[in-house]
């Protein structure tokens, strides 16, 4: 059974212009199994998990021999292996490289500071510092995202309150969106947003982070950590946002922030002539994009999906808020689509409530159509168990007109 990173791959290459032939011999499928895959608009929902092997307990070793010398051959490595312990046979040895040493070249060729246009794009987060209100007197540091493309000095920055994987491949689009397209590659830092699990040097990313670069046709190259330098360009523009976009500013909201940082971007940060360019950093973009990837005619789906139980009063708690739901789903698991502004309820596939998200902490939503009905719901239940119910006089002369022949 083939998976999300299989069906990421495929769509990573076809976006590169290989053909279903090319696709099917690099990763060691069939024809048919390719075709499948890029017939699929979205990724596997499940992935079958790898066996073990006896390479298991020697995997940081060999990630550390790859630190070292990530082109040392398979037969110095098992030497080394040996020494510890290994009993497994060498093909094993190969295949497990052939799947971890790209990793090791890949961080090792970006610790370069020249890059062909178009090559990679360096993505991290930012924390601002910046209290921003959220409402009721609240206020939340924001975080940005921050994407940079270090052959023009390009950039592109989208702010969040939080560093989930929701806000991570909703702030990866958004950085692409104004990059105005995509590069061949995208260097991360080991960061719990991306990445689900590391094993020595075997990384594995969240389901929804693979299925996004799928999308993209973008090949993730994540850094091993404590290796700041392997993505210097994004770390040196991180400290020019701060020193110069942040100082005397203030901000009404999110929104606010993001609008004002999008202005800024063009006004002050792409009109700077660096040397190296030759040119204004707009300049040097306008170029690079024309070998940036066009993005996709059809934008991905970037709601987070929860499953929650609605409360005794109506409510359901998402990200450390409630919000209102129409009387008489009490005690009902429902579904919610959350996005940066949105929640969204479902009850059944059938859509039960929408609200603006609120980052105020503990803070209740509630639809004025909700509470008047659960008002109203209270009210009957009141009467009922006070046995006030209101009955309406029946008219007995009905019957004397009935009977009368």
């Amino acid at each position: 059974m083939y998976g999300v990173h299989d069906w990421a791959e495929v769509h990573r290459l076809a976006v590169a212009g290989k053909t279903t032939t090319d696709i099917a011999e690099a990763l060691g499928m069939s024809r048919n199994t390719v075709t499948r895959l890029r017939a699929l608009s979205s990724p596997p929902a499940y992935e079958r998990p790898s066996p073990g092997s006896l390479l298991d307990p020697h995997k940081d070793t060999i990630a550390a021999l790859l630190d070292d010398d990530a082109e040392a051959p398979a037969t110095a490595i098992i030497e080394h292996l040996r020494r510890d312990g290994y009993r497994g046979g060498i093909t094993i040895l190969k295949g497990y490289l052939a799947t971890v040493r790209p990793q090791f070249l890949a961080a090792k060729h970006y610790q370069r500071t020249t890059y062909l246009p178009g090559e990679i794009g360096q993505f991290d987060w930012w924390h601002t510092g910046l209290a921003v209100p959220v409402g009721k007197g609240r206020c939340r540091e924001a975080m940005g995202l921050v994407g940079s493309l270090p052959h023009s000095a390009g950039h592109a920055v989208v702010y969040t309150f939080s560093r989930t994987t929701a806000d991570f491949c909703t702030g990866f689009a958004g950085c692409l969106s104004r990059l105005g397209g995509t590069p061949d590659k995208a260097v991360f830092d080991n960061d719990t947003s991306i990445v689900a699990s590391r094993t020595g040097g075997k990384v594995r990313l969240h389901s929804e982070v693979d299925a996004l670069l799928g999308h993209f046709g973008i090949q993730a190259v994540v850094l091993r950590p404590r290796t700041p330098e392997s993505k210097g360009q994004v770390e040196r523009l991180i400290s020019y946002l701060q020193t110069s976009f942040i100082p005397l500013r203030s901000f009404d909201d999110l929104t606010d922030l993001q609008a004002q940082s999008d202005a800024w971007n063009l006004e002050v940060a792409q009109r700077r002539h660096l040397r190296r360019l030759g040119a204004t950093v707009g300049e040097a973009l306008a170029v690079e994009r024309s070998f940036l990837h066009a993005l996709p005619a059809e934008a991905p789906d970037l709601y987070a999906r929860l499953e929650v139980r609605v409360s005794k009063d109506s409510f359901v708690r998402v990200a450390g808020a409630d919000y209102s739901v129409p009387p008489g789903y009490a005690g009902r698991r429902v579904s919610v689509r959350l996005s940066l502004w949105e929640v969204v309820v479902f009850c059944d596939h059938q859509r039960i409530a929408a609200h603006r998200r609120s980052y105020v902490p503990a803070d209740v939503v509630i639809d004025p159509a909700h509470a008047r009905a659960l008002r109203l719901a209270r009210e009957a239940k009141a009467r009922l168990e006070r046995s006030d119910v209101e009955m309406p006089t029946v008219d007995l002369s009905v019957y004397d007109t009935v009977v009368t022949p």
